[in-house]
């Protein structure tokens, strides 16, 4: 992948047949998509890759278990059946995962256990395994910090578990791979129409401030949270589709869950599910759901749900967890179809939505991380028709990802042994190499100093002030590989200093 690259070919190849706005879990999988079928397909985003809501999901390709309690048996049918195509296009970056749920009425082990035999059913020939009910001898054993008064047992089922922006950005590199031109840092400044058509988009290079024109015969607006900004850009009176809530998650030592088992929680005060998962050598918690009315790209935790979430740790570990513990708090805000007046954040499908607007601009909206790749294929579909471009099968339920992690490739293997100083770690607390951000920067288009730390890596989410200490080294090594100025390297550092704050748990 390489920046300069795809931003000529966005300026000097003339009219694209689909534009995607918005380089998310859904606007990469649609370029993908689109591309794979033989179609001219570009996509930009306004920030990074990932930047918004696919980078700070709960880590899981999972059908939704608690959706069953509400009878979404097709919703949950369906995301099991893209969880299994997950893991078989991307095996380098889904895993199989153990979930333990601990059970302190008598009655639960037998409503658990009768649905997640349903929820196994569901997934048929895609099943992650078996689920089963164990004594409460066996809860503590793969469960040793879990809470052991009126412990009755447990319940063991299995999901999916993956790195949501190492996956996007193995996404956007395959929708290269096959012809897409992919773009950060680009944002949509107006759409373009003839007539009463729309017709592209006119852009600017954030990094250059250059303005220019994409045209393409249909476009897609993928933009999550920010799908109403892009249609009032079409029409400026259209009723909004979408509410939003926040899901805030935290980072703690792996000593709070060791092992390889997660937890699971079926339903908590505020209706969501809890879960405390191994991920990365730390142990991830979450997750809330709270109205947000302001919709922003790097949302802040709200106090009452950091609150909550020690609180609910608290009542399920063994020991107390206090805001002391916590290594990274970060938050993601969900973009939610708008149902009944009055129905709560937590209890809307998950369920997406695609709206044609009669100047043709495609909508996909809602949705989740497991099922990017239908909502992609679907909104491709509906963009193919709208543009009267000659209708092709989608191909990506069998089109594996490119390699993500550096690690695998042999050139990156090749890049610290010609230079062993690359080899050195960024931080004591973190396995992350130098030789990391050199490669992002050279083939995986990171252009600051968070684009390695949040995104590339994942050091932000892991342990904050980790992050912070060694962003003057990843600001150095940027700046070399980019040709910064020493100006640069030194706002970099300042810019990622403020932002990193964010991620620290405040007192």
């Amino acid at each position: 992948m390489n920046r300069a690259e795809s931003l000529s070919r966005l300026t000097t190849e003339g009219q694209w047949d689909v534009l995607v706005i918005g380089g998310g879990a859904t606007g990469l999988g649609a370029a993908l998509d689109a591309a794979s079928r033989g179609y001219r397909a570009a996509v930009v985003e306004q920030g990074d890759f990932a930047k918004g809501t696919s980078s700070r999901s709960t880590k899981l390709a999972h059908g939704g278990v608690r959706y069953l309690r509400s009878g979404e048996i097709g919703f949950v049918r369906g995301a099991l059946r893209e969880r299994g195509l997950m893991e078989r296009n991307a095996p380098h970056l889904v895993r199989r995962l153990a979930f333990v749920i601990p059970v302190y009425r008598v009655l639960d082990s037998a409503i658990f256990g009768f649905g997640l035999k349903a929820y196994e059913w569901l997934s048929g020939s895609a099943s992650f395994g078996r689920s089963t009910m164990i004594s409460a001898a066996e809860t503590r054993r793969l469960l040793p910090t879990v809470q052991p008064k009126n412990l009755r047992g447990g319940v063991v089922y299995y999901d999916g578990q993956f790195d949501d922006a190492r996956y996007a950005i193995a996404l956007a590199a395959s929708a290269e791979d096959h012809g897409a031109a992919a773009v950060n840092y680009v944002r949509v400044l107006e759409l373009l129409k003839r007539g009463s058509r729309i017709s592209g988009a006119r852009v600017r290079d954030s990094e250059t401030g250059k303005e220019f024109s994409i045209e393409a015969r249909v476009v897609i607006n993928a933009t999550g949270v920010f799908a109403d900004k892009v249609r009032r850009l079409d029409d400026p009176n259209i009723e909004p589709l979408l509410t939003t809530s926040s899901g805030v998650h935290l980072v703690l030592d792996r000593r709070f869950l060791p092992g390889e088992h997660a937890l699971m929680v079926p339903k908590t005060t505020d209706g969501r599910v809890f879960f405390a998962l191994p991920w990365h050598g730390h142990v991830l918690i979450g997750t809330t759901d709270e109205p947000r009315e302001v919709v922003e790209l790097e949302p802040r935790p709200l106090a009452k749900e950091v609150e909550f979430l020690l609180a609910t740790a608290s009542r399920y570990f063994e020991k107390p967890v206090s805001r002391s513990d916590v290594l990274s708090v970060f938050t993601g805000l969900r973009a939610l179809v708008k149902s009944r007046s009055g129905q709560s954040t937590a209890s809307l499908s998950r369920d997406h939505r695609i709206v044609v607007s009669p100047s043709g601009l495609v909508s996909v909206t809602g949705g989740k991380w497991t099922t990017h790749r239908q909502m992609a294929e679907e909104a491709v579909d509906r963009a193919a028709a709208v543009a009267g471009l000659a209708p092709t099968r989608s191909r990506t339920e069998s089109i594996s990802l490119r390699d993500a992690p550096p690690e695998t490739a042999a050139e990156y293997k090749a890049l610290l042994q010609a230079d062993p100083r690359l080899a050195a770690k960024l931080h004591d607390r973190t396995p992350n190499v130098a030789g990391e951000v050199v490669w992002a920067a050279r083939h995986e288009m990171a252009r600051t100093v968070e684009d390695v730390l949040a995104r590339r890596t994942r050091i932000l989410f892991l342990d904050a002030r980790a992050a912070l200490e060694c962003a003057p080294a990843v600001a150095a090594l940027m700046a070399k590989e980019l040709d910064r100025p020493s100006a640069w390297e030194e706002q970099q550092v300042r810019e990622f200093s403020a932002l990193a704050q964010g991620y620290l748990p405040a007192p």
